[in-house]
């Protein structure tokens, strides 16, 4: 374990998920000095049956290592966290009975749409994440704890280059659809019954040039209301839903 950058896990839930699945290696545990025993009595059990060790700690630390992060008073200080290899990614996803869904964040900087993303990504089966290296939200404490245990299932690879990435997708058959208000085609009426890679643009800015230039087909989510927009991760879930419904 990398001592120097551990990932500090938030929350109860957060907590307990990674305990009980055990894909991540917890070092130690820290309890807010003075909380009342509760559900902590379900993750003491396992630490012990784990060997891991629990420090009480006042909040006003947890809170200043959190800062802005609701940790509810429990934390797991855990190994690095560790980006999957983009490469197996593909391989892994390719070889499901479905076709392969993939999901480009492109420049998405805001951690609690990122973070979210992924909780809505792992409900959904998506097979895989890619973020870039630059211009982008990282994987931290703040969006392990949005994302409600989502990234124990679903493979994070970072990349240096999106333009690049997706050439490499296009060269291993995939379909790069990326989700645009300005689209014309609807989302309901294109047929998702491929390996494809959806790309979700940043916040503001929408899709980039060189994601843009790659794109097989645009979609975009029909509105019905005043509303001109919505949030990445929503319009994310809504184009998984119809993934899900066309393929059965």
């Amino acid at each position: 374990m990398n001592t120097q950058n551990p990932t500090l896990i938030p929350g109860f839930h957060g907590v307990r998920e990674t305990l009980i699945q055990g894909r991540v290696s917890i070092r130690e545990i820290w309890i807010a000095t003075g909380k009342k025993p509760g559900r902590i009595r379900d993750i003491l059990r396992i630490a012990e049956e784990h060997d891991i060790p629990v420090f009480y700690k006042e909040v006003s630390k947890l809170s200043r290592l959190l800062p802005d992060v609701a940790h509810q008073g429990i934390v797991a200080v855990a190994e690095e966290f560790s980006y999957a290899d983009l490469n197996q990614v593909i391989e892994t996803s390719l070889q499901d009975r479905e076709h392969a869904v993939l999901i480009v964040a492109d420049h998405i900087t805001d951690e609690g749409n990122l973070g979210a993303l992924i909780r809505t990504a792992a409900f959904f089966g998506v097979h895989g994440l890619i973020i870039p290296g630059d211009r982008s939200a990282r994987v931290s404490a703040r969006i392990l704890k949005r994302s409600s245990s989502g990234y124990l299932h679903l493979p994070i690879a970072k990349v240096v280059n999106i333009g690049r990435t997706l050439d490499l997708l296009v060269k291993r058959g995939f379909w790069i659809i990326g989700a645009s208000g300005e689209a014309s085609t609807s989302i309901y009426s294109f047929d998702w019954g491929r390996d494809l890679a959806l790309v979700l643009g940043n916040e503001k800015s929408g899709l980039s040039i060189p994601a843009r230039k790659r794109c097989h087909e645009t979609v975009s989510i029909p509105s019905s209301g005043p509303v001109e927009s919505l949030n990445v991760s929503v319009s994310g879930g809504i184009i998984l839903s119809e993934i899900v419904r066309q393929r059965g």
